[in-house]
């Protein structure tokens, strides 16, 4: 560990203070355009017939994505044995709650009817992914709880590994589960792909290792808590690896698209000439979010500074790719009639414009917040910093 300068109580009280205002000030706004969109209707967002699941679909699988794969430290830890690793293993766990949660949040209060959830959850048709999604995130939190548990309590710490081994399988399943709502949608080009799944868990490994990078240090730097050099550089490498990987899985989803004739039109749509989506993918996923950040990651002698700049690229790159891959993948018209041109009043066979609103956009980062907030109060209340309760 290095040593850093004690922060007095009172210092670390008030900034807890500040930062819950903050992210409860987003939360609120993130609320308010959930109202917006209740009370005025899906008129008030971007979204319309042909683009069903705007940009809060975005925020949303983010932050269900990055929710499993954030709990990959605790399984390196547990699971595996890096004792390096262990300290962090009860922030990884808390974040993978909260950003779930959040991500559920923003899920819940798009769909339109929130109230609806409830015959969501007791009335089942399994020949539906969404169906299984329901015991999928609910499992997904009695595990992780259940880890928690077994790691916080000194008298179940013996139980720890069993439940770690548990939740790093479930969350493997969340994650198919999550690509398999995709690689199921037959009627749309841009889905209906076997690659699906295991690009989803790659991307969830990428995603949730640069957000603990990202809050793990700003944490520390809240509550003035010691850091590690060493871990520090290994998460590095980690990130760097489980990033070249999504990018390697992104490439081969492509070019099994463009094997297929009837894909071709789709492709060129999305890499070449499908306005705003060939920009965001190529410069905003493959170079920002890509790229660059393994170069800042795998050089010789990669400063923290340097990476945590390349998580909050890879972040940045994955909203960008979520944003081609969701919306773009819907901008692109149906192929209702294979063989035959579509034309009709109701823009049959012509790309669907879309642009988010502000609505939205706040409901977005209201996810967003709620798990920050819940990650903060959490850290404030109970022993999950790596100094702490050990």
């Amino acid at each position: 560990m290095v040593a850093v300068p004690t922060i007095p109580a009172p210092v670390v009280e008030r900034r807890f203070w500040w930062l819950l205002a903050a992210g409860v000030v987003v939360l609120a706004a993130g609320l308010a355009g959930a109202w917006v969109m209740e009370h005025e209707g899906h008129i008030a967002t971007g979204m319309n017939n042909e683009i069903v699941w705007g940009t809060p679909h975005v925020f949303a699988i983010f932050l269900i994505v990055a929710a499993s794969g954030v709990l990959n430290v605790a399984s390196v830890g547990t699971v595996f044995g890096r004792t390096e690793y262990k300290p962090y293993a009860r922030l990884s766990g808390l974040l993978c709650v909260a950003l779930l949660a959040g991500g559920l949040m923003v899920l819940m209060l798009d769909l339109g009817r929130p109230e609806r959830v409830i015959v969501a959850a007791t009335h089942y048709n399994f020949t539906s992914v969404f169906a299984w999604n329901v015991f999928l995130y609910t499992g997904m939190f009695a595990f992780t709880a259940l880890y928690l548990w077994m790691m916080m309590e000194r008298r179940m710490n013996r139980y720890a590994k069993p439940a770690g081994i548990a939740a790093f399988v479930w969350r493997f399943v969340l994650t198919t589960g999550t690509g398999t709502i995709f690689a199921f949608l037959v009627a749309r080009q841009a889905y209906a792909s076997a690659v699906l799944p295991p690009l989803f868990i790659t991307m969830s490994l990428a995603w949730g290792t640069a957000v603990f990078m990202l809050v793990e240090a700003g944490f520390a730097r809240w509550r003035g808590a010691p850091r590690a050099p060493e871990f520090q550089r290994r998460i590095a490498r980690l990130l760097g690896i489980f990033v070249a990987l999504a990018l390697y899985l992104v490439a081969v989803y492509h070019l099994t698209n463009l094997y297929f004739a009837k894909q071709t039109a789709f492709e060129r749509f999305i890499l070449l000439d499908g306005g705003v989506y060939p920009w965001l993918f190529w410069a905003g996923y493959v170079l920002v979010g890509s790229v660059v950040p393994l170069a800042l990651v795998w050089r010789a002698g990669v400063t923290e500074r340097g990476a945590l700049a390349a998580a909050a690229l890879v972040t940045v790159g994955a909203f960008a790719l979520l944003y081609v891959f969701i919306i773009g993948g819907q901008a692109f018209p149906l192929d209702i009639f294979p063989g035959y041109e579509v034309t009709s009043s109701f823009r049959d066979g012509q790309i669907a414009a879309y642009a988010p609103s502000l609505p939205e956009v706040l409901l977005g980062f209201g996810g967003v917040a709620a798990a920050f907030v819940i990650a903060l109060v959490g850290v404030q209340v109970l022993d999950f910093m790596p100094d702490e309760g050990r």
